[in-house]
């Protein structure tokens, strides 16, 4: 048996399966994709396929929704983080950590408040990195259109920062410090 004929078998036998098995995970459009990219797999490691193959092939749809999942996540973080470095105007800054959590659900909640191509754009910018020209080539527009945009997706990233409810702990009145301050025109 050849190993064309062999991947033919294991594709005709398991794919529904495989689809089945990722559509279950991750629902049906992106488990095409996925169930796509399992035979992809197989395709390249057809002398690695055991007899049965269907554990082998949902390992390995498995392993291809987790990566997926990974990376889903740390495109939202790297673009919460972009949402907190505009809302507070500067780079990082080190703040108690409970401020940070609060500031990092805040962003996440504005971003994904977002339309997707909102989200998309802060995206290429922030985590991957790219310049108003790369970004704009990615998108298929001008550098000029680009740029309108981003700064039109900055803005709506902005009021929907601004949108987010203060929790009642950071509405309350501040506290006198338990020591004395130094006042304006009172010796240090």
């Amino acid at each position: 048996m050849t190993h064309a004929q062999r991947f033919r078998d294991v594709y005709e036998e398991c794919y529904p399966r495989v689809l089945a098995y990722a559509t279950s995970l991750v629902g049906r459009q992106v488990g095409e994709d996925i169930a796509s990219e399992t035979f992809t797999v197989a395709w390249r490691r057809v002398r690695d396929i055991p007899h049965p193959a269907l554990p082998w092939l949902l390992g390995v749809a498995r392993n291809l929704v987790r990566e997926l999942r990974r990376r889903d996540a740390h495109q939202y973080l790297l673009a919460a983080e972009e949402a907190r470095r505009i809302s507070s105007g500067t780079g990082t800054d080190a703040g108690d950590v409970a401020a940070e959590v609060t500031d990092r659900h805040d962003a996440l909640q504005a971003l994904a408040s977002l339309p997707e191509a909102d989200r998309e754009l802060l995206t290429l910018i922030a985590w991957h990195g790219l310049s108003a020209k790369e970004a704009a080539q990615v998108l298929g527009c001008t550098t000029a259109t680009l740029t309108v945009r981003l700064y039109r997706a900055r803005r709506r990233l902005e009021r929907a920062l601004e949108a987010t409810p203060v929790p009642e702990a950071a509405s309350a009145p501040a506290v006198e410090a338990p020591y004395p301050t130094h006042r304006e025109g009172a010796p240090a």
